[in-house]
């Protein structure tokens, strides 16, 4: 379902805002009322993207994303009447690609959703055109691009689109240094607002998975403390030494 949106509030009246806006937008929408009942759509369904309030009745958001993420990548924008920063950082840390804090602007809610699908699908329809294979292979990671792939020491690592997004970006400029300002404004398209640890989170997130299949790897994504992050890789006359 390449156009269908699930709305996930339990609020009547929110759930009808969004649809209206979204609709708009030649979207379809799908909704639903408590976590129960999204966690059962969102497992029946591939949806492009899932709206998801974090307090809801049945199961709260962030029990929902964790579990969908055991089993799917869909991306997950998290909507929620908490701004605290625990709260957001927990929303990530469970495979959120973005958060929206209430109130919002349900014209905000549209941009930031087209922005998350745009990036989506340009990444994932690159494999279906006919040109040279794109690769970017390091001694124990490969990333095909084609294939929206990613390979440590020759097994499979599951990434949402935002984990990719972040880990190609890195990759495709090995040992440049770049701070957690620059990569909100490049990997997530924030230049006036954002959180920083949403980096940090993301990091965090993607050096664990690589690490459960690849130690070699996940070590390849480097702190530079005080400054950011930065993909290293070590030169011929490094890994000899």
């Amino acid at each position: 379902m390449p156009n269908q949106i699930l709305v996930v509030d339990d609020e009547d009246r929110i759930r009808r805002l969004l649809k209206l806006y979204l609709e708009r937008e030649s979207f379809e929408i799908d909704e639903a009322r408590d976590g129960k009942e999204a966690y059962d759509k969102a497992m029946n369904h591939d949806y492009a993207c899932i709206l998801l309030d974090l307090m809801l009745p049945e199961m709260d958001g962030i029990t929902v994303a964790s579990r969908l993420r055991e089993h799917k990548e869909t991306p997950i924008i998290m909507l929620t009447a908490k701004g605290e920063e625990t709260n957001r950082v927990e929303g990530f840390e469970t495979g959120a690609d973005d958060y929206i804090v209430k109130p919002f602007s349900p014209r905000e809610v549209v941009l930031r959703l087209k922005a998350l699908l745009r990036r989506t699908q340009v990444a994932t329809s690159e494999q279906s055109e006919p040109h040279a294979k794109d690769l970017i292979e390091f001694d124990h990671l490969i990333i095909d691009n084609d294939a929206h792939r990613v390979l440590a020491d020759e097994k499979q690592v599951n990434l949402t689109p935002k984990e990719y997004e972040l880990l190609i970006f890195l990759a495709k400029t090995p040992n440049k240094v770049f701070d957690r300002e620059q990569l909100l404004k490049e990997v997530w398209h924030y230049e006036f607002y954002g959180d920083l640890r949403t980096v940090d989170t993301h990091v965090k997130r993607l050096r664990e998975k690589l690490n459960r299949v690849s130690g070699d790897a996940a070590q390849m994504i480097q702190t530079v403390w005080g400054v950011g992050y930065k993909f290293e890789v070590k030169t011929n006359d490094e890994s000899t030494e």
